[in-house]
């Protein structure tokens, strides 16, 4: 099989040249990811600079980057994941009472626009991302009215982590959780901590040496068979866009030359869309493929979210239907 000619055969172009040259970076988007090399890798940690540069990661805990310098040894971490699971254990095992004060330190999600000032620039990137500047009367009545409901019977303020979300999700979620017993919420309230400061350690740490990668199989579910030669396209979403790499899958319905992505700058978080051409696919086999098939291409989005993972995205399809999952 062969791998056709692609966006991949360039992936060896410095990150900085791609995220320059890319038509689809906004001004500011440019800049804050071709500085990216300045950022230091995890190895590059000392217990000078750890504090100033991770305080921030969990919203005003400066004890927690703190706790981590005076309990270990910087240089012993070997990927983000491990850094991230090590500040994740220091907060898992403080008192209650700061696990308090941490939710506490939270803003609400939807401040007035004249009190955001106060909130860390980290809170305002996030909160403005979810689009809650933009709730219509009616939302934000619904909005403050869960809030409030919300905060009297929890004691400490609704927190979600905004970055991907959309201000339905917000809702949502709130609608949703308000409903929860208090020591129920008091554990999911900690777990979006976790998940803001994961966010945030991603934006402040260098992972081009992370070992991540992704992977594909496909099944014919009709035939009973690996899908073999058909084509898959990969682009990637999330800024720098592009098309990453065109794929023909092999005998046993796997790309051709290993991973679509792998470590390095290949690898990197964000929004990916895989697309199956399916009806080629079919009729290729022999099999009845309708004159407006039933399914012509199929599009995949999904999400990269650590860059130390293997991401494996399998597709059982026949001419009718499919099925996907996160597999290993």
């Amino acid at each position: 099989m062969n791998y056709l000619p692609s966006f991949k055969r360039y992936r060896s172009i410095s990150l900085a040249l791609l995220l320059l040259t890319s038509p689809s970076l906004t001004t500011q988007a440019a800049e804050d990811n071709c500085f990216a090399m300045n950022k230091p890798k995890v190895k590059d940690l000392t217990s000078d600079n750890i504090v100033d540069l991770l305080g921030g990661i969990y919203e005003h805990s400066q004890w927690v980057a703190q706790e981590l310098v005076t309990a270990h040894d910087p240089s012993s971490f070997n990927s983000i994941s491990e850094l991230a699971a090590t500040m994740k254990s220091i907060v898992d095992g403080a008192s209650r009472e700061q696990k308090m004060d941490l939710l506490l330190k939270h803003p609400d999600l939807c401040q007035k626009i004249e009190q955001r000032k106060k909130l860390t620039a980290d809170s305002q990137a996030e909160q403005s991302k979810a689009g809650l500047s933009d709730l219509t009367a009616e939302e934000l009545e619904l909005f403050n009215k869960l809030n409030d409901e919300y905060k009297a019977k929890f004691g400490f303020p609704f927190i979600l982590a905004v970055r991907n979300a959309s201000k339905y999700t917000v809702l949502s979620a709130l609608a949703g959780r308000v409903k929860h017993t208090v020591e129920k919420e008091f554990v999911d309230a900690l777990a979006q901590v976790h998940k803001i400061a994961w966010m945030r350690l991603l934006d402040k740490i260098d992972y081009s040496d992370a070992k991540g990668f992704l992977t594909c199989h496909v099944l014919d579910t009709a035939n009973g068979i690996p899908a073999e030669k058909m084509r898959i396209t990969l682009h990637r979403l999330s800024e720098p866009a592009g098309l990453v790499g065109e794929f023909l899958t092999n005998d046993d319905g796997r790309l051709e030359g290993g991973p679509a992505l792998k470590g390095g700058d290949q690898f990197m978080v964000g929004e990916y869309e895989w697309t199956f051409y399916v009806a080629d696919y079919f009729a290729s086999k022999g099999n009845f493929v309708s004159g407006t098939p039933f399914l012509n291409t199929i599009p995949l989005r999904f999400g990269i979210d650590n860059p130390d993972d293997h991401y494996h995205v399998p597709l059982l399809v026949s001419p009718w239907g499919f099925s996907t999952y996160r597999g290993s």
